[in-house]
């Protein structure tokens, strides 16, 4: 995809733009970060960009970085009930969204229903379905959930715009009974990389996972599939980055498979170091149950590393291209990911080959063109 210029365009328009999280949440991940880089580029097109979300320790309640103004209110569940009264005080011209000229709901599972309360045109930002991800919710959430994505978005959002991040997420979305030709695509701009220092090659085999600690992530997967290996790659070592509530139950899980000594919980890590353990790894793995896009693969990437994850997971069937920048395990368990995993590890060939194809295909995703699809979808294009 080519750079586009976005420095000129006509009318400045207010943009709310409704996510349960921003970026720098707890719990914040690629989603957020996709639509972080987003607005930060609508502000440099000349809009006002006010990001709507939820109130997490040590945030405050309003301020403004970048360009881009943050109200945060509620929690979990209450952002959306916040959000619902702010959008309908700002149709008599009150509050922090008087003024709105267009709102990007970003749907993650809970839909805003934003058509509902709000005057100004609206667009639906979907990563990817949850269909998947509900059921690590009690069954009575996980049925109200998956009722409210599936059945009442989908009604109510008839006929608006959407944006979905990759051609898996659209066809699900056209599976719920969203029209195709409601839909466009964006997909994810690689990010920028930090200034660190990249180190060589791991000696001996290095496998790294980059997720949030929660269930669906399945972070269990990549270890089980180290344990399948060990005999075959004796030196095998595996660096988990990332933190989250599912932390403890994964040490556990790493006691019992006997891998205390191979598996390295690093913890949330900053920028530089995580590109910097990237660059020592031989392969990146990605066992997670659903992906919209899978912004890690682009990370390894980026630093010539090739990736393994599942076919089945939603859009990494994009982000990788199976056996040109990684490997897709087409049968979802440890075993089938092991035995991609083995493939990349036993021929040194194929993972420079793959890693090399990969790094040329970060290199031509931009958010630049990213944006310039969110802007059209919008109707703010030029």
């Amino acid at each position: 995809m080519s750079e586009v210029d976005l420095s000129a365009v006509g009318t400045a328009r207010h943009v709310v733009v409704l996510n349960w999280r921003d970026v720098w949440h707890p719990e914040g991940g690629g989603s957020e970060l996709y639509v972080s880089e987003v607005n930060r580029r609508l502000v440099a097109m000349g809009h006002r960009v006010t990001v709507f979300c939820a109130r997490y320790e040590g945030s405050s309640a309003h301020e403004t970085t970048d360009g881009v103004r943050y109200v945060r209110r509620g929690g979990h569940l209450t952002v959306y009930l916040w959000a619902a009264l702010l959008l309908a005080l700002a149709r008599v011209g009150l509050g922090p969204f008087r003024g709105v000229d267009r709102v990007l709901e970003v749907q993650n599972g809970m839909p805003f229903l934003a058509r509902v309360f709000s005057s100004a045109p609206v667009t639906v930002l979907v990563h990817h379905v949850h269909r998947e991800q509900w059921s690590i919710f009690a069954p009575l959430v996980a049925r109200f959930g998956w009722f409210m994505e599936s059945r009442v978005a989908v009604r109510v959002n008839r006929g608006l715009r959407y944006v979905a991040v990759s051609e898996v997420t659209r066809t699900e979305l056209v599976d719920l009974g969203v029209r195709a030709t409601d839909i466009d695509i964006a997909w994810n701009g690689a990010p920028t990389m930090p200034e660190f220092t990249p180190e060589p090659t791991a000696a001996t085999p290095h496998l790294v996972v980059v997720a949030r600690l929660v269930p669906h992530k399945r972070v269990e997967h990549a270890m089980e599939a180290v344990a399948l290996l060990r005999s075959a790659h004796p030196d095998l070592r595996l660096t988990v980055m990332g933190s989250g509530w599912w932390h403890d139950r994964l040490l556990e899980r790493r006691s019992a498979l006997g891998l205390d000594d191979r598996v390295t919980f690093a913890g949330h890590v900053s920028e530089q170091e995580k590109y910097r353990l990237l660059s020592t790894a031989w392969v990146h793995v990605l066992p997670s149950l659903k992906e919209g896009w899978g912004l890690a693969i682009i990370e390894a990437a980026q630093v010539g590393v090739p990736s393994v994850a599942y076919a089945s997971a939603g859009g990494v069937a994009e982000s990788i291209l199976d056996g040109v920048t990684g490997l897709l395990a087409a049968e979802e368990s440890p075993a089938a990911l092991a035995a991609q995993v083995d493939r990349l590890l036993s021929d040194d060939d194929e993972r420079r080959h793959l890693g090399e194809k990969a790094q040329i295909r970060a290199s031509e995703l931009t958010w630049e063109a990213t944006t310039e699809r969110v802007a059209r979808s919008l109707g703010l294009s030029r």
